[in-house]
């Protein structure tokens, strides 16, 4: 099997996990588990299908629908075992980050031929899963916590693309990729790696801000 599919659909099943995971700790039925593993798992790709305009992809190979399926009964009947299923989650997370980076970046130079396009189609593919897993579980997002998420998105998306245009092998672009991404959301986790957020200037209220 094409080795850039196998990270494609390992990328589908750890963010899968990641959904299940969520539902887990909502404590909900089946039913739930399969929602958020499968909106989780897909839900970046499809919004990535949508704007470049192309045939949705689990649509064209439902085995991606299988795959959350599958890992949404198994996460269903383990999760208790697990210590810490949040910290799991964060980590399963930046798996899928990084995997999602490379193959969103992939399609876009594939779809447009444009090194922007292809950066940007990574960002959305590896980053809108998790805010939408987010979002229905009523968890905290990602994009709000301090520490780098969507910098490793970028990171990754842009690796693979600078790479594939030089002319690099495709597996070779697509795992030094994948390592710069995972790299990077994997320090900002372990190390709390962040950018200064932003203070306003003292004396202004927010209100007198024009």
């Amino acid at each position: 099997m094409n080795p850039i599919l196998l990270l494609d659909y390992a990328g589908v099943a750890v963010f899968a996990a990641t959904g299940a995971l969520a539902a887990s700790r909502k404590q909900l039925d089946i039913i739930g588990f399969l929602f958020l593993a499968s909106v989780t798992g897909i839900g970046g790709g499809t919004f990535r299908d949508l704007i470049l305009a192309v045939p949705v992809f689990w649509v064209i190979n439902p085995d991606y629908v299988a795959i959350c399926a599958l890992v949404a009964v198994g996460v269903f009947f383990t999760a208790h075992r697990v210590e810490s299923r949040y910290k799991l989650l964060l980590w399963l997370d930046a798996f899928g980050l990084a995997a999602f980076s490379v193959m969103g970046a992939a399609k876009g130079l594939i779809v447009t031929g444009s090194a922007p396009v292809a950066v940007v189609m990574g960002m959305l593919t590896a980053t809108f899963g998790g805010i939408l897993r987010d979002m229905l579980a009523g968890e905290p997002s990602v994009l709000l916590k301090p520490e780098i998420y969507v910098t490793a998105a970028l990171a990754g998306a842009t690796t693979f693309t600078v790479l594939d245009i030089a002319g690099v092998p495709t597996l070779a672009s697509a795992v030094v990729a994948f390592v710069t991404a995972f790299a990077v959301r994997g320090g900002a986790l372990k190390f709390g790696w962040s950018f200064p957020a932003y203070k306003s200037r003292p004396g202004r209220r927010p209100e007198d801000i024009p």
